[in-house]
């Protein structure tokens, strides 16, 4: 019988998102991809300690138990074989249960988001998550220097979402940055009955509205939505999700606030925004990466 992904969840990361990285890092991108190898062979048996996204992959892997197999996270990384070794030596050491790899050797891997039919990318690498994104895969670029995630919900995959260009088009979003705040509001609040298109990280929330519905008596999972939308525009983005019958915990509509310190109260294992001022802010106070997509992000 062949194998299939199909009925999983899967999430596909690089090295430097699961995984402390860093100091081999600087010494790849000083030009001396030989003496990374051999950093990185030499280490072999020293794991390296969780990187940025490290507490949502464990806790999605939580899911999977003896019987059932709902998540599956897949390497995908610009690394050199040699290197993957230790990536899955570190897992192993962590006791996160990985079995695929694939390492690139310099060359882009977001191609092979695709036979993975990936629900996530997460990658340090800006490119990789550009491409990805114009692929049609949800991915977010991590930030390496946020905080890590808090430990006070063992037993609670925690992922707060920004809105408009993430989990919604960025249609309302085009109208504010061409006509500013009072447009935007009346625009929004013309068309609160009419749902928002999708944007690129609606599939991630079916896949995990689908992951929460599979019982699971020792885990779940919480979402918020964490926008800068404020009444009245906050009416178009619930009925949104009503629409998609999809259920989400909290929802923050902060009307222009500094989203950070909200976040930190929240304390989710990994917050998505489309806006690079929100996110070197939420950094300061969670883990977090940035979905390089909409007209905020364009080139």
């Amino acid at each position: 019988m062949s194998v299939s992904l199909d009925d999983k969840l899967v999430v596909a990361i690089s090295s430097r998102a699961l995984f402390n990285f860093e100091e081999e890092n600087r010494v790849f991108e000083s030009g001396d991809a030989a003496g990374y190898m051999r950093m990185q062979l030499e280490r072999l048996d020293h794991p390296a300690t969780p990187g940025i996204a490290f507490s949502l992959i464990r806790k999605l892997l939580a899911f999977n138990g003896t019987s059932s197999q709902r998540v599956e996270v897949v390497i995908l990384s610009r690394n050199d074989p040699v290197s993957g070794m230790r990536v899955f030596r570190s897992a192993k050491a962590a006791e996160i249960q990985l079995s695929r790899g694939v390492f690139t050797q310099g060359r882009p891997p977001f191609g092979y988001l695709r036979p993975l039919r990936a629900h996530l990318f997460l990658s340090a690498n800006a490119e990789d998550v550009r491409e990805a994104l114009a692929a049609g895969f949800p991915a977010a670029r991590v930030l390496t220097e946020s905080v890590l995630a808090g430990t006070n919900y063992p037993s609670e995959v925690r992922i707060a979402f920004d809105g408009d260009a993430v989990l919604f088009s960025d249609e309302a979003e085009r109208v504010f940055q061409a006509q500013g705040l009072e447009a935007f509001q009346m625009h929004e609040s013309s068309k609160a009955a009419q749902p928002l298109p999708g944007g690129p990280f609606k599939p991630l929330l079916s896949a995990l509205h689908r992951l929460q519905s599979a019982a699971n008596p020792s885990m779940r999972i919480r979402t918020a939505l964490v926008t800068a939308r404020s009444a009245p525009a906050h009416e178009r983005a619930i009925r949104t999700l009503m629409d998609w019958k999809i259920h989400v915990d909290e929802a923050m509509f902060l009307g222009g606030l500094d989203k950070g310190e909200f976040l930190r109260e929240f304390e989710p294992d990994f917050f998505f925004d489309d806006q690079t001022r929100h996110v070197a802010h939420a950094a300061r106070h969670v883990p977090a990466g940035h979905v390089a997509s909409g007209i905020a992000n364009a080139v």
